[in-house]
């Protein structure tokens, strides 16, 4: 594991068939609500490793490679003060790579809780705007047109 985090990595939207998507409440900001995320672990990790990799972590859910949606879309953001000393000196923005996967609501959610405090499945809206970053609620309206536009 590097000294540093890398500032590149996985947003990963996991959704049911209905329309509802998986958020993980964060253990160091209680209140915070997001979709999986996660830095690369090495610069060379593939980016679908990455995604698999994070959700196995924070979820204790198998994703196998085939059954992650690349959608071969970056963001970029100032990453959060609070955050910075995780990272490089200097290093104030990450890329962020979107992936998502459709998975049954009664899978067995484990969450590490290292990490993430509670679990909640939201419907898209509710859950777009549960979300404290604006990349994650942006991509969960994107899921919608991709996967729900009637």
């Amino acid at each position: 594991m590097p000294a540093f985090k890398i500032p590149i990595s996985v947003l990963v939207i996991l959704y049911s068939s209905d329309a509802e998507v998986l958020l993980l409440e964060r253990a160091d900001h209680p209140g915070f609500w997001q979709s999986v995320t996660g830095s690369l672990d090495d610069e060379k990790e593939p980016l679908v490793t990455a995604a698999c990799r994070e959700v196995f972590e924070e979820t204790g859910l198998a994703i196998a490679p085939d059954a992650m949606e690349d959608w071969g879309f970056s963001q970029n953001y100032e990453i959060f003060a609070h955050w910075r000393h995780r990272y490089a000196p200097g290093v104030t923005e990450n890329t962020e790579h979107v992936f998502s996967s459709q998975v049954s609501r009664q899978s067995a959610v484990r969450l590490s809780a290292r990490e993430h405090l509670r679990w909640k499945w939201l419907a898209l809206e509710d859950a777009a705007e549960a979300c404290f970053s604006w990349t994650n609620a942006k991509a969960i309206h994107e899921l919608g047109r991709r996967q729900f536009a009637r």
